[in-house]
């Protein structure tokens, strides 16, 4: 479990196809610290076992399905990878319940300069969008943000100065590729109600008659 926010940005040291996986290390120094053999490590919000570690240095493997699910299977040498590691007990959450499950890949649609803030709008698919609601958290290469706006397919947040400069997320560009997860809570709610033969919708009738609304 990860709270989404980012503690250190790595660097990519190689990345190495072995059959049907692959092999990915990635040069770090915080991310290391008090890290052992078989800890995780969110690698842009995928939750990866460490599998080799150095001085410098660490390796995680990647199975089929975190090929298909996420952006990793196209890092370079070079590339740069927000990392956070696994959540101790008893330490503060500054962000939200993150499990490092990444639903699918999103695109960054546009860029817009908000005095020193960031309004960036990223494309998702409708795996994604059905958990997605205004002012509700969201993980975009493992960092927790507030979704500002939900498009019809997609969504926008700002990004403060600090986010930008100690993540991956200034590098950001038109047509980037982002590891996107929707938040738990929403996933959970739809399964109890599917569970009890109940369509998860929500309407204004259905709050107002709930009491909700007036």
């Amino acid at each position: 479990m990860f709270s989404g926010i980012v503690e250190e940005v790595g660097t990519v040291r190689r990345l190495e196809r072995r059959g049907a996986l692959a092999m990915l290390e990635v040069a770090a120094q915080r991310a290391l610290e008090e890290t052992q053999l078989g800890d995780s490590i969110a690698i842009n919000g995928a939750c990866l076992t460490v599998t080799k570690m150095m001085a410098d240095h660490f390796a995680v493997d990647l199975t089929p399905e975190t090929l298909r699910r996420t952006n990793l299977g196209a890092l370079r040498p070079g590339s740069r990878v927000n990392l956070e590691r696994s959540l101790a007990m008893g330490a503060r959450i500054g962000g939200h319940f993150v499990q490092g499950h990444v639903d699918d890949v999103g695109t960054v649609r546009a860029l817009k300069p908000e005095g020193e803030a960031v309004l960036i709008t990223f494309t998702a698919p409708p795996l994604v969008m059905r958990y997605v609601v205004t002012k509700g958290f969201i993980a975009v290469d493992g960092m927790s943000l507030t979704v500002v706006d939900r498009l019809a397919d997609g969504f926008t947040v700002s990004f403060i100065p600090h986010t930008l400069a100690h993540t991956i997320a200034g590098g950001y560009r038109v047509g980037t590729s982002v590891n996107i997860e929707a938040d738990i809570l929403g996933k959970y709610v739809e399964r109890f109600l599917l569970a009890q033969g109940t369509e998860p919708t929500l309407s204004r009738e259905f709050l107002a008659r709930h009491g909700f609304l007036d």
